[in-house]
């Protein structure tokens, strides 16, 4: 044998001396699930170990993040149910929570990258990501209101917007919007490949963004398809987009692939609740070691290709690395 390929593997030294895939903190972008209130956080029930955060804790949680060398968060809200509509009016309004969060945020963490999410469903008495006219998503109206929503997020100080919504022709009326209002440095990553998936399920118990009739499926990719999240991804490059994400990660690695594969900016995925829910489930049984599990699942979502990965792991893998 003139080829002993167990040699690379022989030891932790050698195999971390030839390890292709590392992880590091930068990696990661922290989600967190912000409502109102003063010193209040709750877990959310479907996702053992992760809570909705008032913003004067939210930006304890962040700073801690930072700390271990986690440089980006994707902000949601809960918005109360008092000022949900069909309009979208409250995702507008300068005082409203998300806005108020990113210029705390921002105050306290100037150097933290504030990624915002771009969709209707927190503020819609519906759930769905978009203006409802006779049972139906109105993509061309929802688009109006996503380009003003990103123009509002980028004048609280978001350094990116990362439209959710699916809707076809957003990210050039947003890049268009941010362009018109003076927002050049603000930038776009988008949802470009998010399919309509069952493991979103505790994200929504989060938000309390359920739809309130039908599913998701006209606007969100259909899981069996391929070739539709190429032609999605390259789209939303030509118009503009900045990152391109796709979304969920595990169970969609050969979608990252394919897609890093196709498009020449950075490609992030989104590890979702139904995935970090599973991985805490079977750990709670015995099944699996928590520890090592995450470590295995986030390594794979980087191995197929992807630059960044949200993650509700984030913070306990950042303090796992630095061990």
């Amino acid at each position: 044998m003139i080829r002993r390929n167990r040699i690379l593997r022989q030891s932790p030294s050698v195999r971390s001396m030839v390890r292709e895939t590392i992880l590091q903190p930068a990696d990661f972008i922290v989600p967190v699930f912000i409502t109102e209130g003063q010193g209040t956080q709750h877990e959310i029930s479907s996702m053992p170990g992760y809570f909705r955060f008032s913003l004067d804790l939210v930006v304890k949680e962040l700073e801690a993040c930072y700390a271990l060398g986690i440089r980006s968060a994707l902000l949601f809200v809960k918005v109360p149910d008092e000022l949900k509509d069909n309009t979208g009016k409250e995702a507008l309004n300068e005082n409203g929570l998300m806005q108020r969060s990113v210029r705390a945020i921002k105050k306290a963490l100037p150097d933290m990258v504030i990624m915002t999410d771009v969709a209707l469903d927190p503020y819609s008495s519906f759930g769905h990501d978009g203006i409802v006219e006779n049972q139906q998503i109105e993509n061309d109206k929802t688009v109006e209101v996503l380009a003003k929503m990103s123009v509002s997020h980028a004048k609280a100080g978001a350094d990116f917007v990362a439209p959710s919504d699916m809707m076809d022709g957003r990210i050039l009326a947003i890049r268009e919007a941010l362009e018109k209002a003076g927002n050049h440095q603000t930038g776009v990553m988008s949802y470009a490949a998010k399919y309509a998936s069952c493991f979103y399920g505790p994200f929504r118990d989060a938000l309390d963004s359920a739809p309130g009739f039908g599913d998701k499926k006209t606007y969100q990719m259909d899981p069996a398809n391929r070739l539709e999240a190429i032609k999605e991804a390259q789209m939303d490059v030509a118009e503009g987009a900045d990152i391109i994400m796709v979304k969920p990660a595990h169970a969609y690695l050969d979608i990252i692939r394919e897609v890093k594969n196709e498009v020449k900016i950075p490609v992030s995925a989104y590890h979702v609740s139904g995935e970090y829910a599973m991985i805490k489930a079977a750990a709670k049984a015995g099944y699996l070691n928590e520890e090592q599990a995450v470590a295995e699942v986030l390594t794979a979502i980087k191995r197929a290709g992807a630059d960044l990965i949200a993650t509700y792991f984030a913070k306990q893998m950042a303090q796992t690395l630095k061990k």
